[in-house]
Formats: structure tokens, C-alpha cells, sequence
């Protein structure tokens, strides 16, 4: 399926997390068209089945085919882990850039062996988790933390609410007492914390996010294609399975400006 360079590159997440994505995206491809849903209709993906989130990837990646979208980035990590493998099968004319926990850099950065993960319960749980640390971090202490309800706060757009720094603390502690100095943040909704993490955490504890790894992979997909757009963005264009209003408020916090939010139905 033959694509224009100028189209649009499609992004999704279950809510406004990939929107931590969508900015590393525009900022190292900002001539790119981003086009952006956001399912909040059906968050979060980490307390549903791995078959549900696999019918939803195939919802939202038909909707994009629809929109003449030339790659689509998986902006969760949920959802790389569910659906990822099958619609590299069922597309495979299509660039697909999915998320997956940066154990590796992880591994790397460690001076005290120990590495601590935030993350939902769903990608703690995969398969595809485990290899990860199989493979990469073997010699390497991992701590876990899942991190149950902080998706939905974030969700709110009120990231320093009394709530949410004391849930945010109790998932942290156990980390800090394990004696963890970098933290893989395993979720695309969790870069919106850092500024409240960097109060709760030594300066000296790394944070570690796969966004820019993931727009840098999307630059490569593209370039090999010779798909890099050569023209000026268009606006971005977002949608959402939830309320637009909500998404419509949260979008000047979390993506520093305005735009036209839709309805996505489906």
C-alpha cells in the first residue's frame, strides 16, 4: 500500500498518557502530521484482558487506516504487550513503532545493581516483560511496583492533588528502600510525575521513559521508507472514546496547548 510522505503518523494510547509520546514525536519530527486517539472510553487497559485490548488495537488501527495514516505508534504499554505482534501481522505495508519498558537502558545506567519499575499491573505480568529481564537485566536486581489507580488519576489532569502524591509516595518507598537509584517509568501516562517524583526521590535516582526512544524509532521506520515528510505539520487532530469535554480541559496541561477534540466512536 503505497504511502504519501506527507500523510499523517497515527498515535494511540487508553488515555492521555501517549500524549508524553505524541510531544517527543512533534518535537523531533515536528514537520510530521500527528494524528491522536485517545480511548479513554475503556481505560485503563492494565485491568483488562490481553483479547479485549487486541479487539481495541484493531478498532483504533482500522479507524487510522481510514484516515490515510503511513505508520501508527503504540503509545502504551499495554497495549504493545496485547497487540502489538498482530497487527504487525495483519498490516504488514505499514511502519508500527510500539513501547516496551527500557530495561536495557536501565541495566546500563545502574551503579547499585539495583533497578526499581513502575508500572501497570498488566505489563508487570507479561511474557514479554519477563523476557526483558532475561535478557537484559540477569546480572541486575529488579524491583517491581505496580501501580494500580494511578492511571486514573493522571486521567483527571490534576497531578499535584494530595490524592495522587500519596498514592505516588507508597508505590515509590518501596523502591527508595530497596536501595533502587534508577526507576523505569513503565507507563506513558507516568513522565507527567516527574516533577512530583523529583520531590519525593534523591536528585541522584535516574528516571528513565522510552518516549524519546520511541520517536527516534518512529524517525528510523520512516526514513528507511523514505516517508519523512517534506512538507508543513497540520494541525493535530485528536479524538476520544471518553468524554470530549474532559479531554478537550486536560490537553493545554499535558500538551501546552489547545486543539479540536472529537468523538471517537466505535
Amino acid at each position: 500500500m503505497a504511502r504519501d510522505s506527507d500523510a499523517p503518523v497515527a498515535v494511540f494510547d487508553s488515555g492521555v498518557g501517549g500524549l508524553s509520546v505524541l510531544s517527543e514525536i512533534h518535537s523531533l519530527l515536528p514537520n510530521e502530521s500527528l494524528l491522536y486517539v485517545a480511548d479513554c472510553g475503556h481505560i485503563p487497559y492494565g485491568e483488562k484482558t490481553p483479547e479485549f485490548i487486541r479487539q481495541r488495537c484493531v478498532v483504533i488501527a482500522e479507524f487510522f487506516r481510514a484516515q490515510g495514516a503511513k505508520a501508527l505508534v503504540l503509545a502504551c504499554n499495554t497495549a504493545t504487550v496485547a497487540g502489538v505482534a498482530e497487527l504487525r501481522e495483519r498490516y504488514p505495508d505499514w511502519p508500527i513503532v510500539g513501547m516496551e519498558p527500557a530495561v536495557k537502558p536501565a541495566a546500563a545506567a545502574t551503579h547499585s545493581g539495583v533497578i526499581g519499575v513502575l508500572a501497570t499491573t498488566g505489563t508487570l505480568q507479561s511474557a514479554k516483560f519477563a523476557a526483558l529481564l532475561d535478557r537484559f537485566a540477569a546480572d541486575i536486581q529488579v524491583v517491581t511496583q505496580p501501580c494500580p489507580g494511578l492511571v486514573e488519576l493522571i486521567e483527571t489532569g490534576d497531578l499535584l492533588s494530595p490524592t495522587i502524591r500519596n498514592l505516588l509516595q507508597g508505590y515509590v518507598e518501596p523502591l527508595l528502600a530497596a536501595g533502587c537509584d534508577t526507576i523505569i517509568l513503565g507507563c506513558t501516562h507516568y513522565p507527567f510525575l516527574k516533577p512530583l517524583l523529583r520531590e519525593m526521590i534523591p536528585a541522584s535516582i535516574t528516571l528513565i521513559d522510552t518516549g524519546g526512544a520511541v520517536a527516534r524509532q518512529l524517525q528510523r521506520l520512516l526514513t528507511q521508507r523514505e516517508l519523512l515528510a517534506q512538507g508543513h505539520a497540520q494541525p493535530t487532530q485528536f479524538w476520544t472514546s471518553g468524554d470530549p469535554d474532559n479531554f478537550r480541559n486536560i490537553l493545554p496541561i499535558l500538551w501546552k496547548k489547545s486543539d479540536s477534540v472529537r468523538s471517537f466512536v466505535s
